[in-house]
């Protein structure tokens, strides 16, 4: 017998999945499994074994859940378990799991714990070795509890925040911190998911070591825990309410990455036209500078396309992409799908080389270093569009500030004459900021590749947050 343990990383959502097997039995579980489902079944395949058993700790708000999609092509052999603790309800069907059902799988037990707070229905898992005295060696804590941080408790509305924190305190206090120092928490979250507060670097880490670190843990009173739980939530990313309605109700079964279409520029341009038409490019912010699409947003083809196409392309928009390379599609298409993104209408045959040689119009965003912004500072206005945190600890001199997941809905408060500079810690956002505001009819737009990392390693003075208080 051999037991099988992996934690799968889905980069960009910062979400973990996990895959357990005992080859001597043949059998195979997965952890709330992102939609992307192929990376399972070459762990089953690897392993030699069947998967069976398809487990969700909560109905997830941060991405779309590959329950469905990974059970409809186990063909028959799985089934999905979800929580019905706190009246969960879902609209396709499962199995459910009350608080201490055990499931088996050879010498590996999974024991449900209800663990609300995050969501009234959250489930945390036990595991242990049946073969030995059956204390547990770890526990899969989902949402409810991070390396140095706890799940959040307001993604359900005001109404219901009261409520869950307090379930969230009890969770902590009377289940977590009595359980044994030596239990190994794997979370479904690593740092950069804004389901929780500063979420640490590491996967992993041990009840014990929370309990010594884990500010949160560390916390006795009731009244200190919902003022820091509260206060310190990260902004709610404008995808969440959605992804939580999508997921309770099954998202739609593809039994592929999501089919997208080659349009030649003719069939290209003539779709991008239509009113709900929304065009990402998602080249690198210079070739984007260089010549792009008029009203095209540049979301970079990185892992965190996931996240801000979730802040900022409405599930419901007709998405067309513009890519570096064709052969990129199905890797974008599955970010997208990550977060919903499932309306994609079609990608640009042949890329922006078919565009300017069909001899169609470009749109250009000027690019500016940190010393051409440092020796105009009276000619550019900075936009800082980094996270309040961020922000906080050191910026620019002169520079105002909007984080870029909430630019959007605050874009008529910005001059669209006056000259802007847009800026994040290394240029990524800064450009998703830029072409949103070009997008919008600001005409003297920059961005700042580099941009706060290249100003201080550029040696320019940073205003800190003593500076900015006076």
């Amino acid at each position: 017998m051999t037991l099988r343990f992996e934690p799968i990383l889905t980069d960009g959502i910062a979400q973990v999945s996990y895959f357990i097997c005992d080859d001597s039995a043949g059998c195979a579980a997965v952890i709330d499994p992102c939609p992307d489902v192929d990376v399972y079944f070459e762990k089953a395949r690897h392993y030699g074994v069947t998967i069976t058993h398809i487990f969700e700790t909560h109905i997830h708000a941060d991405f779309m859940s590959g329950s469905k999609e990974l059970e409809s092509r186990c063909k028959g052999s799985a089934k999905i378990f979800v929580s019905v603790e706190g009246d969960a309800k879902y609209n396709f069907e499962h199995e459910p799991i009350h608080d201490s059902d055990e499931f088996v799988f050879g010498e590996v037990k999974l024991t449900a714990k209800h663990t609300p707070g995050h969501t009234p229905e959250h489930l945390s898992y036990l595991l242990s070795d049946t073969s030995k005295s059956g204390e547990s060696w770890g526990i899969l804590t989902g949402d409810s509890l991070f390396v140095d941080s706890m799940g959040r408790p307001d993604l359900l509305g005001d109404e219901k925040t009261e409520e869950l924190t307090q379930a969230l305190y009890k969770t902590m206090r009377d289940f977590f911190c009595q359980l044994d120092d030596n239990v190994i928490i794997y979370p479904c979250h690593a740092a950069g998911s804004a389901c929780g507060p500063d979420i640490g670097d590491r996967m992993s880490s041990t009840i014990g070591y929370e309990k010594k670190y884990n500010p949160y843990m560390q916390i006795e009173t009731y009244e200190e825990f919902k003022k820091e739980v509260q206060n310190n939530a990260p902004p709610v990313p404008t995808h969440y309410p959605k992804m939580k309605k999508i997921n309770a109700k099954g998202p739609e079964i593809y039994g592929h990455t999501p089919h997208v279409r080659a349009l030649n520029v003719t069939e290209f341009a003539n779709n991008i036209s239509e009113p709900k038409a929304v065009l990402i490019d998602t080249r690198d912010m210079l070739a984007f500078g260089g010549g792009h699409i008029n009203g095209a947003v540049n979301i970079g083809q990185r892992p965190i396309l996931s996240v801000w196409a979730g802040w900022l392309i409405d599930t419901n928009a007709s998405i067309f992409l513009v890519l570096p390379n064709d052969e990129d599609v199905n890797f974008v298409v599955n970010l997208l799908w990550r977060t919903g993104h499932t309306n994609i209408h079609g990608y640009l045959a042949g890329g922006m080389r078919s565009w300017q040689e069909a001899g169609r119009e470009l749109t250009h965003l000027p690019q500016i270093s940190v010393h051409e912004l440092y020796n105009n500072k009276n000619q550019y206005l900075p936009l800082d569009v980094r996270k309040d945190e961020e922000w906080e600890n050191g910026h620019i001199k002169g520079a105002t500030h909007k984080f870029l997941g909430h630019l959007q809905q605050n874009i008529s408060g910005f001059d669209r004459e006056k000259p802007m500079a847009t800026y994040c810690a290394s240029g990524y956002r800064a450009s998703i900021a830029a072409s949103l505001l070009q997008k919008n009819g600001f005409k003297n737009i920059h961005n700042i590749p580099g941009s706060f990392k290249a100003w201080k390693n550029a040696g320019y003075p940073i205003q800190q947050p003593k500076e900015t208080k006076k």
